[in-house]
């Protein structure tokens, strides 16, 4: 009626719709209600998380962190809200097969035959190469995570595609997390298959481990974070030179993605967060503390084993502490 004053005589709109003249103006002159109020502050938090996260975070990681700084809201209103703002989360791009397999080359076998389950840290590795388009050419990509936590733990970044690369990322996840007989999973590419790269495993005690020909699946768990990366960081920049690309792609691993974006398989915790939250679990048995493991997560507050999966939640508790 609002709309359309100007064309027609409100009486006239009032008799059609049977609305009554007294109740049209009365609801002109009231106030939005306290669940428009409400949806109205909601909306303007959501829209600070969603630029707060690159403008990647979706319902379900945005409904994560409003339920962290403890406001009670469900996943359907944030979504619906955030439909209404006109907010999305990034989405996937298509996969791109980059792998350069050797004929002569002797692989290492599967150690892992597509089970990425872990019961705790520096059991499993997981690495592959990506590339990063820019207009004078590829800048490539070359990291290692450890598949209990997703934390990349190793990276490389290199205008060739040559072993050093991978070597490079290898050499950085050994010196930060000092494994003890890590396995080492990734493709047949030739950077693997490589004599220098087998040498380096071997100095350093780490199980070298290779999925089949041509098949993503073998190592679905990198492919995901290069997924990751696409979408929440190609999909949204374009590089002029490698040189350009290279801070960017820096600060989306140290700056974002290992310390802060909520992963869903880590009960939307970050790689770090989720770390130190194992950490407190471990602290907290030996010190005898009883039954601190169901609680929300928190510095200050219970033990987080709802959150973790269920192998890292059992590996990181001493038998009969928090059992159910």
């Amino acid at each position: 009626m609002r709309a359309h004053q100007a064309v027609y005589p409100v009486a006239t709109m009032c008799r059609v719709l049977e609305v009554s003249r007294s109740g049209y103006y009365a609801w002109r002159k009231r106030g939005p209600s306290a669940r428009a109020q409400a949806d109205a502050a909601l909306t303007e938090r959501i829209r600070e998380v969603h630029e707060d996260s690159r403008k990647t975070y979706g319902s379900p990681r945005i409904h994560a962190e409003l339920q962290e700084e403890g406001q009670r809201v469900g996943r359907k209103r944030v979504a619906r809200l955030m439909g209404a703002a006109g907010l999305e989360g990034a989405s996937r791009r298509r996969f791109v097969k980059t792998t350069q397999r050797s004929e002569d080359a002797r692989p290492a076998p599967d150690l892992v035959d597509r089970d990425f389950t872990v019961s705790g840290p520096d059991q499993l590795w997981v690495a592959d190469i990506t590339y990063i388009p820019t207009w004078a050419g590829f800048l490539f990509l070359a990291v290692v995570l450890d598949a209990w936590s997703r934390r990349v733990v190793g990276w490389a970044m290199a205008t060739h595609l040559r072993t050093q690369l991978v070597l490079d990322a290898l050499d950085m996840a050994l010196w930060q997390r000092r494994p003890q007989s890590v396995i080492h999973h990734s493709d047949q590419g030739t950077q693997y298959t490589s004599i220098e790269f087998g040498l380096r495993c071997k100095r350093a005690g780490v199980r070298p481990s290779m999925g089949s020909v041509g098949d993503a699946y073998d190592n679905a768990m990198c492919e995901s974070f290069f997924a990751t990366l696409e979408c929440e960081l190609l999909e949204q920049c374009r590089f002029r030179t490698p040189a350009e690309a290279r801070p960017a792609v820096f600060g989306f691993i140290e700056g974002w993605y290992n310390p802060r974006r909520r992963h869903s398989a880590l009960g939307y915790q970050s790689p770090a967060n989720f770390e130190r939250q194992a950490e407190l679990i471990v602290a907290r048995a030996e010190s005898g503390e009883p039954d601190c493991v169901y609680g929300p997560i928190s510095d200050d507050r219970a033990c987080p084993r709802a959150l973790l999966p269920r192998s890292a939640g059992e590996a990181f508790l001493s038998p009969g502490i928090g059992t159910a």
